[in-house]
């Protein structure tokens, strides 16, 4: 029996993580269940599962269902109990699939438990890749990764970190907007951002997936997980979302990891790892199929993923900023205060604006993220209104 903590647990991700623990019920057990703030669907999890703790960040939504946890549960409210419930009881897996910054601290709790870490939260290392690589090497513990084109090299690589290759090549959808002019995507929509072709994914990310932030983001989380330089990362668009990403070895070959877009798979198989057990997934008909396609993805068509590289370029701190800056244009572009070119013209002004530091410890990153949103924030106000 496999005892979780699921931080995190009422978003996309911690919903099919659920589901997981709904098909195995005899193999996990929730062991502590954390959400930010919304408390109707929180307390659904919370009766059906019945951890011993949960929490939920939000004070205003957990005095909301206090009268209504079942006995047996502890239930408490506000940052310092969602954080607790990383490490409670006998948990030996902490799944991380809280989004934005905020999640890093949830992984770095974990690791310093003890904790294998089940991670979903790209910024953990985005933001904070050379310590929490530190940390888990010191706590010799392990780190499944629940990113579908990082579970995809993972699993070419035979669920090795260090395992040698020549060339990573992480996939993309492409988005929505593939192939438009820049003058066209002035005039997008949050409502047709948000309509990602293959993937079903939060606001947040999908929006990243649209400007090919989210690719971005994988590339500098490849750099950590693998141990690769950035000259041994490549990427590819797929717009069928069948190949999840690819590893090409010095021979010359390579493995693929394949499937229809979900992401039930990845997931279950951070929780089974080294083990696989049915999944429930609709058979691959290559028949049916017909064709897999590949177009390129060229750096100079997509600002923010090209933002993204220059970061991982940079090093140090400028990857925590490129990932603030960018939580705060897209916010702003889907509360409609900035249009959808706008979000790399933010995160390109803070990146500019920023000195280059050292990211070797929490406090340090968190204040390179205050101050960074702060910018974004500023250069906003100073343009838009």
């Amino acid at each position: 029996m496999k005892r979780i903590s699921l931080i995190g647990s009422t978003g996309s991700i911690g919903k099919q993580v659920c589901s997981v623990v709904r098909r195995y019920p005899e193999k996990f057990q929730i062991e502590s269940l954390v959400s930010n703030s919304s408390a109707d669907e929180f307390l659904k999890q919370v009766k059906e599962f019945k951890p011993k703790y949960a929490a939920l960040v939000n004070e205003s939504a957990g005095k909301k269902i206090a009268g209504e946890i079942p006995n047996g549960v502890r239930f408490s409210y506000g940052e310092q109990a969602a954080l607790d419930g990383v490490d409670y009881g006998e948990t030996d897996t902490a799944v991380v699939a809280a989004t934005g910054f905020a999640g890093l601290k949830y992984s770095l709790k974990a690791v310093r438990s003890g904790k294998n870490l089940a991670l979903a939260n790209k910024e953990t290392l985005v933001c904070g890749g050379e310590l929490v690589m530190n940390e888990i090497k010191g706590a010799g513990v392990d780190l499944m990764p629940i990113d579908s084109e990082h579970s995809a090299l993972w699993q070419a690589l035979s669920f090795k970190t260090d395992a040698p290759f020549k060339r990573l090549i992480i996939t993309a959808s492409g988005g929505p907007f593939y192939g438009w002019e820049q003058e066209r995507l002035r005039t997008v929509s949050p409502a047709s951002a948000l309509k990602h072709p293959t993937w079903n994914m939060g606001a947040k990310i999908t929006i990243d997936s649209a400007t090919l932030l989210n690719k971005g983001f994988e590339v500098i989380e490849a750099m950590w997980l693998y141990h690769a330089p950035l000259k041994k990362i490549h990427t590819v668009v797929q717009p069928e979302s069948i190949i999840h990403s690819m590893v090409e070895f010095d021979d010359g070959g390579i493995l693929a990891q394949m499937s229809y877009p979900t992401m039930e798979l990845p997931i279950q198989l951070a929780l089974t790892y080294p083990e696989r057990f049915d999944c429930d997934l609709k058979p691959l008909d290559f028949a049916t199929l017909g064709a897999i396609h590949f177009k390129p993805l060229n750096r100079k068509d997509f600002p923010c993923y090209d933002l993204a590289l220059t970061s991982a370029e940079w090093g140090d701190n400028y990857p925590c900023v490129l990932n603030a800056a960018g939580e705060i244009a897209v916010r702003a572009f889907l509360q409609e205060k900035i249009p959808f070119t706008a979000i790399a013209e933010v995160i390109e002004s803070v990146l500019n604006a920023t000195v280059r530091e050292k990211a070797d410890s929490y406090v340090a990153l968190q204040s390179y993220d205050e101050t960074a949103r702060q910018k974004a924030e500023t250069f906003i106000k100073n343009k838009y209104f």
